[in-house]
């Protein structure tokens, strides 16, 4: 898109479970379903569809691949400063939708070593790339506040493509059972590490924090397992049972990725800047009397609204890397979120971009979050590396757009499940700090990823192998 073209708008027939919009592309290559909750809850208004990228960025080591028309290149340059290149400069034509085509994809935390001297990553048993992006001309977008939807395409789409696009999306699609085609186990649930060695994990960042190296270490096990199933027929459980404000789903080849993420990781409006970190965890009660328990525990915690103030003031130096000097505040600190499995301490930090940066400044300059880091932050990030037995993938990396007219949002890809032919992989961890109960952080593992537990044919923890 030029810098004075607006993109064009359709309307489309509105539908509150944008899942049926989504689902007719589901087997797409490169489809993307950004997904806000709807219609099993209120939190969020916008829902973002696309698919037929015009050009992919994919990022393996040290190398990344741009495939635009068929024709294939390579770099080792920055992936951020190539995927500007591919973007373009921000359109100065504002969008009354918070997309205007650009880019979509997921950024994968092994990222941040192009970022930061970091030791050599672990063993990578899934082999998905650390970046898969790509760059969409058109998109779907639902907006829950107005109920109204738009197909919103840049001028190189050509009106034979509206065309298709419009009867797509406006004819009703057939909707298949999705209990019928989720995934089914063939095997258990096998976690990264036992019981004793997270243990001993877990007293080693002990032992580190007395030291004085860090404060905070976010440490995480991973969970592996072999299934048969449709990965699409599974999220639409997913999405059904645990709504989240930055679920999302991702068709790349190089395998699916199912999100259910409550955490906002950056946004950008205009010249805006907000991030909403996540510390503090609670599971949800057995009976009402009990969750309200669990949620005042949660909110009257000293460890944890430390925990949350560590990372607060990690992100508002994050933010002050891009950010204006003087702009940054903390308009909301510890605010208690409640989620179907769990409850969260939230807060809010604030601050403004200057005009000479861009959304990918801002995102390099705080990758990965500081909430699934800890802090100091690279010194913590070289202790997750010393201690995690494998590569963290996609876990704990960002998922989100950047549009064409500058504006971006993107998650903390946590609560996050990945699958490639025929094996599933996911994460939970959670902040270790000085006053951490070993019982009770390993616990909280399983409370976090407990959705995931369900979905794979209602497997309890006291299933799960080593």
């Amino acid at each position: 898109m030029s810098e004075t073209e607006s993109p064009r708008l359709f309307e489309v027939p509105y539908r509150a479970d944008s899942s049926e919009l989504f689902a007719p592309l589901a087997r797409w290559p490169w489809a993307v379903f950004l997904d806000s909750g709807r219609p099993h809850s209120d939190r969020g208004r916008y829902d973002l569809v696309a698919a037929e990228p015009v050009a992919t960025v994919v990022t393996r080591g040290l190398r990344t691949e741009v495939r635009r028309r068929g024709h294939s290149t390579l770099s080792a340059d920055d992936p951020f400063d190539i995927l500007r290149r591919e973007l373009g400069h921000p359109a100065t034509q504002r969008c009354e939708l918070p997309f205007a085509g650009g880019a979509i994809g997921y950024f994968g935390y092994e990222l941040a070593r192009r970022i930061e001297n970091l030791p050599r990553p672990g063993d990578d048993p899934l082999g998905m790339p650390e970046m898969a992006v790509g760059i969409y001309r058109w998109a779907v977008l639902v907006d829950h506040t107005e109920r109204r939807t738009r197909l919103v395409a840049q001028h190189g789409v050509s009106s034979q493509d509206i065309e298709r696009l419009l009867e797509l999306f406006s004819s009703p699609q057939p909707q298949p059972q999705p209990s019928a085609a989720m995934f089914q186990l063939r095997g258990d649930i096998h976690a990264n590490m036992d019981r004793r060695q997270y243990g001993e994990r877990f007293r080693t960042i002990k032992r580190y924090i007395r030291a004085g190296d860090c404060y905070q270490v976010n440490f995480a096990q991973r969970f592996n397992a072999r299934v048969t199933g449709d990965p699409w027929a599974s999220f639409a459980v997913l999405r059904a049972v645990n709504p989240a404000p930055f679920a999302a789903y991702l068709n790349t080849p190089g395998g699916q990725v199912l999100s259910i993420s409550p955490e906002r990781f950056l946004r950008l409006a205009g010249r805006q800047v907000m991030t909403q970190p996540i510390k503090g965890t609670r599971p949800r009660g057995f009976n009402p009397m009990h969750d309200l328990a669990l949620a005042a525990d949660l909110r009257e915690s000293a460890k944890d609204r430390a925990e949350n103030l560590m990372i607060v003031d990690l992100l508002r130096n994050d933010l002050g890397k891009t950010c204006l000097p003087g702009s940054i505040a903390v308009p909301r600190l510890f605010a208690l979120e409640s989620f179907p499995n769990v409850h969260h301490l939230v807060s809010t930090v604030c601050g403004t971009l200057p005009t000479d940066r861009d959304g990918l400044h801002l995102l390099r300059g705080c990758f990965p979050g500081g909430s699934i880091t800890g802090a100091p932050k690279l010194r913590a990030m070289q202790i997750i590396r010393e201690l995690e037995p494998d590569r963290r993938g996609v876990y704990c990396g960002s998922i989100g757009y950047l549009s064409s007219h500058g504006a971006m949002d993107t998650s903390i890809a946590i609560r996050t499940l990945v699958h490639r032919n025929g094996v599933v992989h996911f994460h939970a961890g959670g902040g270790i700090v000085a006053d951490s109960q070993e019982d009770r952080e390993y616990r909280e593992c399983f409370d976090k990823v407990s959705m995931f537990h369900e979905l794979l044919n209602h497997v309890s923890m006291d299933n799960v192998g080593s």
